[in-house]
C-alpha cells in the first residue's frame, strides 16, 4: 500500500495573487483566509490579492499569508478525501504541517507566525546578517569551513540541508563572507547569496527564540492524528507536548530537509504532495530521491490533477 506525506513549503515562495483561484472555487479555502483576517486582525487576504510584493514579503506578513494559503490548499484537497500519513514543512512550511497534522487550527498558526516573523526580523540589525547556497559541495566540507570561521569570531552555520549539492549557511555577514571565500579556495565553484533580511536559522536568532516561548505559552495544542517530522531532529511527533520545545530550537537550528524526506521514505512514502505557493520543494525531493512519485498542488488545476493522480494510484 502507497504511503503520502504532505510537505509545505516556506518562506520565500510567497507571490501576489497566490492561493486567490482556490479561495473562489472553494468555500472551505474562503473560510481558511476568513478565519486567518479575523485571528490577525487585518486583511492578510486584501495583502495576498493586492500587493504590494514589497510588503508581502516582509516576515510578519509573508509567513502568515504563507501557512494560510498551504492551508487553503490543504482544505481543497480534503474535499476529495485526499488524507496523509505524515506530515512535514521546510521551516515556515512546519506550522501548515502543523495544521495538516490536527496540533494546531489555522487561526492560531497564523497568529504564532507572523509573530514569529516579527521577532526574526527584529533579532539581528538589517544588513548585519547574511544568507548563501553552497551549491555542489558536501555537509563535511561545508561545517568544517563554518566552525573555522565562527571560532574566528564571526558566527556562520549550516542553516538548511535542502538536498544533496545544495546547502545554505548563515550568519553574520561578515562571517558568511569569510565562510564564502574560504569554500572557494577549496574548489567549490557556485556560492549564491540570498535575498533575506537575517541570518535565519543560525545561532543568532536565539533571541528570537527566547521570546518566541512566551509567545508559544500562549497557545494550546492538540495531539495529532498523523505524526509531523519536525525540522530541528527529523523525529516523528504526535504529542502535543513536544511541539513548544522544537519549534523554539527550529529558528536558531538548521532545516534538515534532505533528512526529513530520507526519513519519510524509511517509513514507506512513495509519493509526496506538495502542497502551497510553488514547487520548490517538489524540486529538491526530485534531488533526494527520483524514485517517488511527486506531485504539486498550488492552484485549482493542480488540485484537480493531485486528486486525479492520487484516486488512480488507489
Amino acid at each position: 500500500m502507497s504511503k503520502i506525506a504532505f510537505v509545505f513549503p516556506g518562506q520565500g515562495s510567497q507571490k501576489v495573487g497566490m492561493g486567490q483561484d482556490v479561495k473562489e472555487a472553494y468555500p472551505e479555502a474562503a473560510a481558511v483566509y476568513q478565519a486567518a483576517d479575523e485571528r490577525l486582525g487585518f486583511s492578510l487576504t486584501g495583502l495576498i490579492t493586492e500587493g504590494p510584493i514589497e510588503v508581502l514579503t516582509k516576515s510578519e506578513n509573508a509567513q502568515p499569508a504563507l501557512v494560510a494559503t498551504s492551508v487553503a490548499i490543504l482544505r481543497a484537497l480534503e474535499t476529495a478525501g485526499i488524507e496523509a500519513d505524515y506530515v512535514a514543512g521546510h521551516s515556515l512550511g512546519e506550522y501548515s504541517a502543523l495544521v495538516a497534522g490536527g496540533f494546531l487550527n489555522i487561526e492560531d498558526a497564523v497568529y504564532l507566525v507572523h509573530r514569529r516573523g516579527k521577532l526574526m526580523e527584529a533579532a539581528v540589525p538589517n544588513g548585519a546578517g547574511a544568507m548563501s547556497a553552497v551549491l555542489g559541495s558536501d555537509a563535511e566540507t561545508i561545517a568544517a569551513v563554518t566552525e573555522e570561521v565562527s571560532a574566528s569570531g564571526e558566527a556562520v552555520q549550516i542553516a538548511n540541508y535542502n538536498c544533496p549539492g545544495q546547502i545554505v549557511i548563515s550568519g553574520t555577514k561578515e562571517g558568511v563572507h569569510q565562510a564564502t571565500e574560504k569554500l572557494k579556495e577549496a574548489g567549490v565553484k557556485r556560492i549564491l547569496p540570498l535575498a533575506v533580511s537575517g541570518p535565519f536559522h543560525s545561532e543568532l536568532m536565539r533571541p528570537a527564540a527566547e521570546q518566541f516561548a512566551d509567545v508559544l505559552n500562549e497557545i494550546t495544542f492538540q495531539d495529532g492524528k498523523v505524526a509531523i517530522v519536525n525540522n530541528a531532529d527529523v523525529a516523528f511527533t504526535e504529542k502535543a507536548a513536544d511541539l513548544p520545545e522544537k519549534l523554539i530550537q527550529q529558528i536558531y537550528s538548521p532545516v534538515r530537509f534532505e533528512q526529513t524526506v530520507n526519513a519519510l521514505i524509511d517509513k514507506g512514502v512513495d509519493t509526496f504532495v506538495e502542497i502551497g505557493a510553488g514547487k520548490v520543494l517538489s524540486g529538491l525531493v526530485k534531488k533526494i530521491d527520483r524514485n517517488v512519485t511527486i506531485l504539486s498542488a498550488s492552484d485549482t488545476d493542480s488540485i484537480r490533477a493531485v486528486i486525479e493522480a492520487l484516486k488512480e494510484e488507489n
